[in-house]
């Protein structure tokens, strides 16, 4: 399956027999940042000669091994939960990967999807994220994108790069969508119909961009927006005693200082003249492990968009609120309890608690679902998850289902309205979904129930393997979960194509924000409605 882009041919995989798709992975959209790349913006691929095979990721993007994280094979399989904690992946590794209908007619929508984990770790080889069953149920071009993360992703140091950003990620993500505009055509795709999309990290990074004078440039790269559970609000825009997701530039200035100094001391050096050349000297390994020991302890091992005025605005709420954004159709969705994949977070406030609300480690939750047997329960019991201060989890207030309620209405609520009200004060094409879904077995109904990220499997079509299948998947709910699936990708296909989600198999109008579309369904069949104000 070979395609031209500007920099060489790339050979791709036929999997129309199994997906109905065709597939183009690794293909590389900027250099390796390293050497003298490392914290610098993204450059051009150097270009090739003959055909370049295309038929394998690319390498994850160093990181500290987590429970969402590569492991050592840059796929899902056992090494992840051995390199928890552990520095895994390579600084080589901007590069996306290409899915297209195999029997459908150019050009087609195009669909550019921005992988979560908190800006510390993910990575486009998870199996949750194989863009096939999405092309093909969707009727688009599906991308998706590696892009830098942790220090090496948004950075900041008192002696600053080239007078430049350090928002080195959202630099990476700029540059694939310039790769995209350049080249989608090849496969099928249409540079003028560009949909970012992206859930978690993906969607705070989305919201920055869209504040972005990068996009508002022309040629336009992006024409639709879809972010899925994420912010750019910061505390300050919220009401009182609520948290918001974007960090004030002073803390990334604070943890560049950090960085730099905790390097300096596990090496024995005296402070160098040129910091940010002595950096580049260092090995990720040695600068993660500063960032492991000295920096989390501290509270600085955070990552995310730096509202530096440059390639992020200065207050980006605020510029959306002026209308000093790319305006673009918006659709974008939270879960119901998104909370429940946080539980640590009752340790935030005395308001929530004030303790963690998991008894476990990743490490224990990791060994419990990857030896659970495919389509059953883990051999768990709710006592041996959540503290007993939490229990029974349905009590009033104190309960562990209460508690996440709560934290639900502190951070994701707030956050939520915060961003959409901004945009829906200007254009009525925003739109909003609350995936409900909550069809796993005990205990993981009440553990995790419709938590956050629960929706993008149902978004890629993608069931297994990744690190929640066995919480989610059983025979019991199968029918009904494929068909909330499937209704949920022709939704994004629709809003990819049109600019609008609504198409027939919803059964019913989705109207814009404050109205809210909620997608669920029981053992045998989507439940899809509509609540809220409507318009």
């Amino acid at each position: 399956m070979e395609r031209t882009t500007i920099y060489g041919k790339v050979a791709g995989l036929d999997e129309s027999a199994t997906s109905g798709a065709l597939a183009w992975k690794g293909i590389p959209f900027a250099r390796a940042p390293v050497g003298e790349l490392r914290w610098r913006a993204p450059v051009e691929p150097d270009g090739w000669s003959g055909v370049r095979p295309a038929r394998d990721f690319g390498p994850a993007c160093v990181q500290i091994g987590r429970l969402y994280g590569p492991g050592r094979n840059n796929r899902y399989d056992r090494s992840i939960g051995e390199c928890l904690g552990q520095v895994t992946g390579s600084e080589d590794c901007l590069y996306l990967n290409i899915w297209a209908p195999a029997t459908a007619e150019a050009p087609l929508p195009v669909i550019v999807f921005i992988h979560g984990g908190s800006n510390i770790t993910g990575y486009t080889a998870d199996p949750v994220y194989d863009g096939a069953r999405l092309a093909v149920t969707g009727g688009a071009v599906v991308v998706t994108v590696n892009y830098r993360l942790g220090i090496f992703g948004f950075f900041d140091l008192p002696q600053k790069f080239d007078n430049a950003s350090g928002n080195f990620a959202l630099l990476d993500i700029v540059a694939a969508l310039k790769f995209v505009n350049r080249n989608i055509a090849a496969f099928g795709g249409d540079p003028g119909n560009v949909t970012l999309m992206g859930q978690s990290a993906g969607a705070v990074n989305i919201w920055a961009l869209l504040t972005s004078p990068l996009l508002t440039a022309e040629p336009a790269l992006v024409q639709r927006a879809l972010p899925i559970s994420g912010s750019v609000a910061m505390t300050a825009d919220l009401p009182q005693g609520c948290m918001g997701v974007l960090h004030p530039p002073a803390l990334y200035s604070a943890q560049g200082a950090a960085v730099l100094r905790g390097a300096l001391t596990r090496a024995g050096a005296a402070t160098p003249q040129n910091s940010g050349d002595w950096l580049r000297a260092q090995s990720a390994e040695s600068l993660l492990h500063v960032v492991l020991e000295e920096l989390t302890p501290l509270g600085l091992a955070t990552s995310g968009p730096i509202a530096d005025g440059l390639v992020v605005a200065a207050a980006p709420l605020a510029a959306i609120r002026a209308g000093n954004w790319r305006r673009v159709p918006l659709l974008a969705g939270f879960t119901r309890d998104e909370g429940k994949l946080f539980p640590a977070m009752l340790a935030l406030s005395p308001m929530l608690g004030g303790a963690s609300g998991r008894l476990i480690d990743d490490a224990t939750v990791f060994e419990l679902l990857y030896c659970a047997d495919a389509g059953r329960s883990a051999q768990t019991a709710l006592d041996a998850w959540i503290p007993p201060q939490l229990l029974p989890a349905a009590a009033p207030v104190t309960g562990f289902n209460e508690r996440m309620r709560q934290l639900d209405a502190l951070l994701f609520h707030p956050n939520r309205d915060a961003m959409l009200d901004a945009v829906r004060a200007q254009q009525d094409q925003v739109w909003f979904y609350q995936f409900d879904w909550d069809e796993e077995a005990p205990p993981f109904d009440t553990i995790y129930g419709a938590a956050h990220g629960f929706d993008v499997p149902f978004l890629f079509g993608n069931f297994g393997p990744s690190v929640f299948a066995t919480v989610i998947n059983s025979s019991t709910n199968q029918a009904g979960r494929l068909a909330l699936s499937n209704a949920m990708m022709r939704a994004v296909g629709a809003f990819a194509r049109h600019g609008d989600p609504n198409h027939a198999a919803l059964g019913t109008h989705w109207p814009a924000w404050p109205a809210m579309l909620h997608f669920d369904a029981d053992d045998a069949l989507a439940v899809i409605s509509v609540s809220g104000a409507q318009s």
